[in-house]
């Protein structure tokens, strides 16, 4: 029997251990993809108590907290920090099989050097081992990144904000870790939330352009991606219902445009159209810039409303939509390609029995412009978990090339979740060392040793074209 999550951890085969220390581990982190406070980072922010940065914010420990009975009151309610972390530890020992119980583990190794196992037995022990060790420099969030071994991390940010914070880490020369914008217009494209006039007001005021129509607004979304640019964004991302196609012209979209602004209800065939008009400008503006497309989509949020009414999104009341038409994802994107607009795109579904949609689409529009011009994105949320990256990469090599993959990001709020890209490399190099066991691929060390590092970093670094060395 195995030792528990030991050097070997995943690796079940010679030929996945040495593709794991002698090349997954030698290389660097890049996290393209994280929902990090860029404020935290500029000011370094210590944590007081391993609740905090453990259980602040985190809607997947929250949701499995729930499934073990425990109050609100200790989840995201007024309870003591400590006894938060004991109703997480009492839950986490039920979580066999689940990633959490080894992202947890992974995380207390690397950064608090404990190799037991957290349980409610052993709650007060970690959490005095923890709180402790919080205390030292080497701890800070900046520090965090650094042992890490994080080269560049991009944050999530709307349209309206004013990268402050960016700002003030560029201009730092005491950290040497490039920290980037990336631009989330959703609410500029959900034209049917109820705070969307109000948002389009404090646009207009950021901008300088008066939106009174939809070509003001495309003007104002122009004038802050310029803005965004100049602070080194080159990656948008959207979270999509669906990626949905519903052509119309010019005059109809400013009818739907003047009719939203007016405070009246449109119907979803409106919206549909408007967020098609609205997309396809941006994606032009992508390609034009030489920006990256993310597409998120395939989630249908918020399905609890008792308690959206009480803690707002992104509080752990998401689930996976199955109605995500692919013919209007390729429609879509057909239709930016016949443009001549089509920017690199990155395609990420929630729902796991989209992979090998996404992995036909993908081949329609791949050309020499970029190597891996269209990627799918890593198994995300739900399925960043070790049988949804093994089908998701199982998936790729089957209808694409696995060796072009730009791989993981910790699609994160903690600044303790790099251990994730370790677990997507282990999980990766034991897929593809079966192979090499298995006869399926030659064992040639030096092809090998690039498709790993490859995914494991020097892709992304060549897919996004960013200011760093590859290993």
């Amino acid at each position: 029997m195995k030792a528990f999550m030991d050097k070997d951890f995943l690796l079940s085969t010679e030929t996945a251990q040495e593709l794991y220390h002698n090349f997954a581990a030698q290389v660097p982190v890049l996290d393209y993809h994280c929902h990090i406070n860029p404020q935290e980072i500029a000011e370094d922010r210590k944590f007081e108590n391993i609740t905090q940065v453990w259980l602040g914010g985190d809607h997947y420990k929250w949701r499995q907290m729930r499934s073990n009975g425990v109050d609100e009151y200790y989840i995201t309610g007024d309870a003591p920090d400590r006894e938060k972390f004991q109703k997480w530890a009492e839950t986490l020992e039920k979580a066999i099989g689940n990633p959490l119980f080894h992202w947890s583990h992974l995380e207390l190794q690397r950064y608090f050097g404990y190799t037991g196992v957290l349980n409610g037995e052993t709650a007060e022990e970690v959490w005095n081992l923890c709180n402790a060790k919080l205390q030292e420099d080497s701890m800070s969030v900046r520090n965090l990144i650094k042992q890490s071994n994080v080269t560049l991390l991009c944050t999530t940010d709307d349209p309206i904000d004013d990268l402050k914070w960016h700002k003030v880490i560029k201009e730092d020369e005491t950290f040497d870790v490039q920290v980037l914008p990336a631009w989330r217009p959703d609410k500029a494209t959900n034209v049917e939330k109820p705070d969307f006039v109000e948002y389009l007001g404090k646009l207009s005021q950021v901008s300088g352009v008066e939106i009174k129509t939809f070509a003001d607004l495309k003007e104002a979304i122009a004038k802050r991606m310029e803005y965004f640019d100049s602070m080194g964004c080159s990656i948008s991302d959207h979270g999509l219902d669906y990626v949905m196609y519903a052509p119309a012209s010019d005059e109809e979209v400013e009818r739907i445009f003047a009719d939203r602004l007016a405070g009246k209800e449109i119907t979803k065939e409106d919206a549909a159209k408007y967020k098609t008009a609205f997309m396809l400008f941006l994606a032009g503006k992508y390609e034009e810039m030489n920006w990256v497309m993310q597409l998120h989509y395939g989630c249908k949020r918020d399905n609890n409303k008792a308690m959206y009414a009480k803690l707002g999104p992104d509080t752990g009341f998401d689930c996976i939509s199955n109605f995500a038409p692919g013919e209007q994802l390729a429609d879509f994107l057909n239709a930016v390609n016949e443009a001549k607009n089509l920017p690199k795109t990155i395609l990420y579904s929630l729902n796991p029995g989209d992979d090998e949609l996404i992995g036909t689409i993908l081949g329609c529009f791949q050309n020499s412009d970029a190597i891996g011009k269209i990627q799918q994105g890593s198994a995300w949320w739900f399925n960043d978990n070790k049988t949804g990256m093994m089908k998701q990469m199982t998936s790729l090599a089957n209808l694409g090339l696995l060796g072009n993959f730009i791989g993981m990001l910790t699609d994160s709020r903690s600044f303790l979740s790099y251990p994730r890209h370790e677990y997507f490399r282990r999980i990766m190099c034991e897929l593809i060392g079966g192979w090499v066991e298995n006869g399926e691929y030659p064992k040639d060390m030096k092809n090998l040793e690039k498709i790993v590092k490859g995914i494991s970093y020097n892709n992304a670094v060549r897919y996004f074209g960013f200011d760093l060395e590859t290993k």
